[in-house]
């Protein structure tokens, strides 16, 4: 019985010293003899690396998942390939996380190792990032142990910001919409832009984030707008790169209107022109011209919109009256001329009431009917438009035979009745003198007409008409004696 607890004792004693010695940090005091992989050569290249990575590549695997270090593995091949070796010394007493070496064909992982030889160990280093962390290997010459030396953290690279600015429209009229854009900005955690005149005098700024990276603004003025932005990174520092935009804000056209009449006496029926091609745009053209005609009320009474140049109008107005015309260009942006200057003309276009008169024509006197050409001058003074006139006029006629006829003379005073556009009539009192010397008698005559415009246009007006001059009876002039037929051509200017 005491035999076995002896024997128990002393297997539990074994036991302690066993994992105490696992535990304990490896003293390695020579280097060369159990090697991962034998490297030719006093100094592997990156050639050489690669063949070790592929060569060895599941028994490199199979440490770092020992180690639980299987997520650093594929960054060690990868930059294994590519990586800067450095030689160094490693001093006595240094220790490594832990080092992979080959016993008998097979794979073994020794961690807490110190290097505990009489020299410092040559070795060649490479670091792996991953992480944020700098994991520096080593491995001793000429053997091809891998070693985990150091880990330490990653000086953290922040990226310079890299600023962007987008602003449209590149041009735009007095308070139209700006957006500013600074979404396509990199690396930022602020951005800010100013706002300056051409003159450099700054105006306004705004501070963006990366969550609201856009803005609008609006200018009430034309003129040429600079945009200056810059970006900041999480260290605070501004970005270099240039990040600039200019917006032209479109300087609306200023109206100029002129007329061929002021003060437009006279000037129903005539043609009166409203020209708007003075108007002027400095910083583009004019396209368009909207002409608009009101009343003395303020009612539109007519309009024109002129998109070719010249911007004219030509205009007849019917009848009298106080007008008012205005005019607003607009230029190749859109942009109107201001409503605070407007371009405006008031003009009180009269009619025309005394005009001339003049007759010819052929005349046939009763008795024989004997042909005479006839003359005759006259005012005719409007008293209603385009529906009444009166007229007074006079003239003579001369016989196309001699003896007993002679010339003679006549004075009307007519009334003038408009009949629709074309046509019209004529009534009234006349007085004719003889056309016989003895046979005839000088008297009253009543005078009536038809006539048919031929032409009208301006206050000119040319016409065809046929007229009855009949005697007012008396004993000495009867109507077979005394009446007569003229066919004539009247001018009225």
């Amino acid at each position: 019985m005491r035999a076995r607890k002896v024997v128990l004792g002393i297997i539990v004693l074994l036991l302690v010293f066993s994992v105490a010695s696992y535990a304990a940090t490896k003293k390695l005091t020579r280097i060369g003899v159990n090697t991962f992989a034998q490297i030719r050569g006093n100094i592997p290249t990156a050639q050489v690396m690669k063949i070790l990575a592929e060569r060895y590549a599941g028994d490199i695997k199979y440490g770092f998942d020992q180690v639980g270090m299987g997520d650093v593995y594929l960054p060690f091949i990868d930059q294994l390939n590519s990586a800067a070796f450095l030689e160094k010394a490693i001093p006595v007493g240094d220790k490594f996380y832990w080092m992979l070496f080959r016993i008998k064909g097979k794979v073994k992982v020794w961690e807490d190792v110190e290097w505990a030889g009489k020299k410092p160990l040559e070795v060649f280093s490479f670091t792996v990032k991953k992480d944020n962390k700098n994991y520096e290997f080593v491995i001793p010459k000429p053997c091809g142990n891998i070693a985990l030396y150091k880990v330490s953290e990653a000086a953290k690279i922040v990226p310079p910001a890299i600023c962007n600015l987008l602003v449209t429209p590149a041009k735009a009229n007095v308070n139209e919409m700006i957006t500013v854009d600074m979404s396509g900005t990199k690396n930022a955690t602020t951005m800010n832009v100013e706002v300056f005149t051409a003159q450099g005098t700054k105006i306004t700024s705004h501070a963006f984030t990366p969550a609201s990276p856009k803005w609008q603004t609006k200018f009430d003025r034309p003129g040429e707008y600079v945009f200056k932005a810059t970006a900041t990174n999480e260290e605070g520092k501004i970005s270099g790169n240039p990040c600039q935009a200019k917006v032209a804000i479109n300087s609306p056209p200023v109206c100029k209107l002129s007329t061929s009449c002021l003060p437009c006496e006279d000037y129903v029926g005539k043609p009166i022109v409203f020209d708007a091609n003075g108007s002027t745009d400095v910083d583009g053209q004019i396209v368009k011209a909207s002409f608009e005609i009101t009343d003395e009320a303020g009612n539109v009474i007519d309009s024109f919109m002129d998109t070719e140049k010249p911007f004219v109008w030509e205009k007849v107005f019917k009848t009298a009256g106080k007008y008012g015309v205005n005019v607003v260009v607009f230029d190749d942006m859109g942009a109107a001329s201001s409503n605070t200057d407007p371009c405006r003309i008031t003009l009180d276009v009269t009619q025309k009431r005394l005009f001339f008169l003049a007759e010819l024509g052929g005349l046939l006197a009763r008795g024989t009917y004997t042909g005479y050409f006839f003359g005759r001058l006259g005012l005719m003074w409007n008293l209603a438009p385009d529906a009444m006139d009166i007229i007074l006029r006079a003239g003579g006629a001369i016989p196309s035979r001699g003896d007993p006829w002679k010339a003679f003379f006549m004075g009307d005073l007519l009334m003038n009745f408009h009949l629709g556009p074309s046509a019209y009539a004529d009534a009234g009192i006349g007085y004719s003198t003889k056309e016989q010397q003895d046979a005839r008698k000088s008297g009253l005559d009543l005078v009536g007409a038809f006539g048919l415009n031929i032409f009208k246009n301006y206050g000119h007006t040319g016409s065809v008409f046929a007229e009855v001059r009949a005697p007012i009876i008396t004993k000495d002039r009867s109507f077979d004696k005394h009446h007569k037929l003229l066919l004539g051509f009247r001018y009225i200017f």
